[in-house]
């Protein structure tokens, strides 16, 4: 299955607790349909002590469903675009943003 958000892109999330929100995509899960975004879903994660160490709490980035993330077009003043592909010069598909018809 082709997915429409690939690594290092940028988002917008547009529900949830951190709707509104953009940052870049630094990993995608395909199998859980999910991925794993810059600043946005954090959870308090607990890391029990060890030898000479104290336990401690870090907040981490969680996976968020694809369904819930729209593309930013970088190049047109940040805009979310829907994605759709097309053939390019040399003949390959390339994903393109519908609303201002430029290849990412």
């Amino acid at each position: 299955m082709k997915l429409h958000i690939k690594k290092n892109d940028v988002v917008k999330v547009l529900s949830g607790k951190d709707k509104g929100k953009e940052g870049m995509v630094l990993a995608v899960y395909p199998k859980t349909y999910t991925a794993l975004v810059q600043g946005i879903n954090m959870k308090t994660k607990h890391i029990k002590k060890k030898d000479n160490e104290a336990g401690k709490k870090e907040l981490k980035e969680m996976p968020i469903l694809l369904n819930k993330l729209m593309v930013i077009d970088v190049s047109s003043n940040h805009t979310p675009s829907r994605i759709g592909r097309r053939l390019n010069s040399n003949g390959k598909l390339q994903r393109y943003c519908i609303k201002t018809k430029n290849f990412i």
